[in-house]
């Protein structure tokens, strides 16, 4: 076995520094399939003399490096999330931008529309409570929501909400009726309490604790309701390819959508919880709520459009997804 392995060392190493090496050329990828089937040869004879040993432990660890040189292998977990925040992600938001800002729009007109109908209507008010409970409202509960919790359960339970309704919105937009349920219910919520607020005169506290952190918290939500949209037509409306294919591939570009989301909506939680009802001057929350959205927007123009413009759709690789039949 020393003879053997004095006049076979030479090969084995070679093989191990193809295997490590990160590019190869033609000539040494041929070689290194030459290598690959001498070196699994001798390891069967060595293992029919002596079996398992310290030897053909280390040829066979050479040997499965090698093999993932010519067969492929699973890129490593931190690529996979760099990738997944650099390239997927900001695809898939770039994509559907205008559609959120559609969403944003109809969301902010309906808002309105509930707000100026609420606060102009004194028997919508009247239903909505009695004098006393919208005075509580007023000048105590709407302040009060934000500061009433420890800020870290607060920060944790906002989170989780709104991560959900942001799921919900996505998976579900395939129906092509919750989402535009889910917008018309929080535009009506939202609306009809700035309704009150400003019938009491106290317009400027509504906006002051709802922008700062509202600004990305909304937009989030107009992204969500933009991602379930966009899944919705793509069985609707497939264009050339399938029903079943254009979902698929909708689907899983898109529903990326709602796991960056729960990022996005863990830095707008934090700002919920500790900048909302903060101390700091009122110009200045909505400042760092302003900051966050334009982070997030400068994220999605710049990267997304990389992106996009390089090819990627957010859609899993064809390994993952797996191969399409061409149909006509």
């Amino acid at each position: 076995m020393d003879a053997f392995t004095s006049v076979h060392a030479p090969e084995w190493s070679r093989l191990a520094v193809l295997a490590r090496r990160r590019r190869l050329t033609g000539r040494e990828s041929d070689e290194l399939l030459d290598l690959y089937q001498r070196v699994s040869a001798q390891l069967s004879l060595i293992r029919s003399v002596e079996g398992e040993s310290t030897l053909s432990a280390s040829l066979s660890a050479t040997l499965a490096n090698a093999r993932t040189r010519f067969t492929g292998a699973r890129s490593n977990f931190f690529v996979d999330v760099a990738r997944f925040f650099t390239i997927s992600l900001p695809a898939a938001f770039y994509r559907i931008r205008w559609l959120t800002v559609i969403v944003g729009a109809v969301f902010v007109v309906l808002g309105t529309l509930f707000a100026v109908w609420t606060a102009g209507n004194p028997q919508v008010l009247a239903a909505m409570g009695s004098d006393a409970e919208l005075q509580q409202l007023v000048e105590h509960d709407f302040v009060n929501y934000y500061s009433e919790n420890p800020a870290a359960s607060f920060a944790g339970a906002v989170w989780t909400n709104n991560a959900w309704i942001a799921a919900q919105c996505v998976a579900f937009g395939i129906t092509g009726v919750f989402v535009p349920y889910a917008v018309f219910s929080n535009a009506q919520g939202i609306g009809m309490t700035a309704g009150v607020m400003f019938a009491h005169d106290r317009g400027d506290v509504f906006f002051s604790y709802i922008l700062p952190h509202g600004l990305m918290e909304l937009t989030a939500i107009f992204i969500a309701a933009a991602a379930g949209l966009r899944i919705f037509w793509s069985w609707v409306s497939p264009g050339p390819r399938t029903r079943l294919d254009s979902l698929a591939r909708e689907g899983r570009s898109l529903i990326t959508v709602a796991a960056g989301l729960v990022l996005v909506l863990f830095v707008s939680g934090l700002v919920e919880a500790y900048v909302t009802p903060s101390a700091l001057p009122v110009w200045a929350k909505i400042t760092i709520g302003a900051l966050v959205l334009a982070g997030y927007w400068t994220y999605t123009l710049v990267l997304g459009r990389r992106a996009v413009l390089a090819g990627e759709g957010g859609d899993l690789g064809e390994d993952d997804a797996g191969s399409s039949v061409r149909s006509a």
